[in-house]
């Protein structure tokens, strides 16, 4: 029996994948998602970003599905505020390495997000700034040791010149419990040790009842190859590295072009 979109749930990256580097919607995205929706289909996103910033990121969005949040940290239902699932930092290493970095590294900027997705600016620089602005983020400025406890991630933000030696220097470190992750070309995440959009998918799947070979996963970066490797489906956008299109069964466009419309498009011809 052939299946149809009820049965089908779709997750989306939101930057560089869902929405331009200029924090722009393509339109055909837009239609396309509601479209999708509209005949039955399940649609979400899975991003770095807080819960606040993925609201302003996709308030147009017809999101029926929980989103995951925070690189795969939280799992949230958007329509009550219900946190699903919360995986915390190990804050005595996350602590070590960060105090290091920023020791070794004084004009890195630092970042840690904690509870709900509060943002604490430990280390600002002008990447810190851009990325408060870029996304519309409410912040607090203080000192690491004075950040509330219950983090889930810490990012490192730099010009990737500057990245490269952080990344040189994590790499002589001995820790446990955590993880380092490349969120962007100036981004450079500490996140809990297993913790990525995959496995938090795998959780989604659970709670929804819906089988993981009945998922799509569409991404653009590195952080994105555990969802793409995990969902049924894989779809890199045309403006990924070669490594992330290598982990996906399918390209589509550029984000820009409006990929995501164009595979959505070919998948709603594909089940009505």
């Amino acid at each position: 029996m052939k299946q149809s979109l009820k049965d089908i749930l779709v997750v989306c990256d939101i930057d560089n994948t869902l929405i331009t580097d200029t924090m722009e919607l393509p339109a055909c995205n837009l239609e396309m998602i509601r479209l999708f929706c509209t005949l039955g289909g399940h649609f979400t996103v899975a991003s770095g970003r807080t819960p606040a910033s993925i609201r302003t990121a996709v308030r147009d969005v017809p999101i029926n599905a929980p989103v995951i949040a925070c690189g795969g940290a939280m799992l949230l239902d958007t329509q009550t505020d219900a946190v699903l699932y919360a995986k915390r930092l190990n804050e005595t290493a996350a602590t070590w390495l960060l105090n290091g970095v920023l020791e070794h590294f004084p004009e890195v900027g630092a970042e840690v997000m904690t509870g709900s997705g509060e943002i604490y600016i430990v280390n600002a620089s002008p990447y810190t700034e851009k990325h408060i602005r870029d996304e519309s983020l409410s912040c607090v400025w203080c000192p690491p040791g004075e950040v509330p406890s219950g983090w889930l991630k810490v990012l490192f933000a730099a010009e990737p010149q500057l990245l490269a030696q952080v990344k040189q220097y994590v790499a002589q470190q001995v820790f446990s419990d955590i993880q380092l992750v490349e969120t962007n070309r100036v981004y450079y995440e500490i996140m809990p040790e297993n913790v990525n959009k995959g496995e938090c998918l795998r959780l989604l799947c659970q709670k929804m009842q819906i089988p993981l070979e009945n998922t799509v996963a569409i991404g653009d970066y590195y952080n994105d190859i555990d969802l793409l490797k995990t969902a049924g489906r894989s779809v890199a956008m045309g403006n990924a590295p070669w490594e992330v299109k290598q982990a996906a069964g399918v390209v589509t466009g550029d984000c820009r072009d409006g990929g995501v419309a164009s595979y959505l498009y070919q998948l709603i011809k594909e089940y009505t």
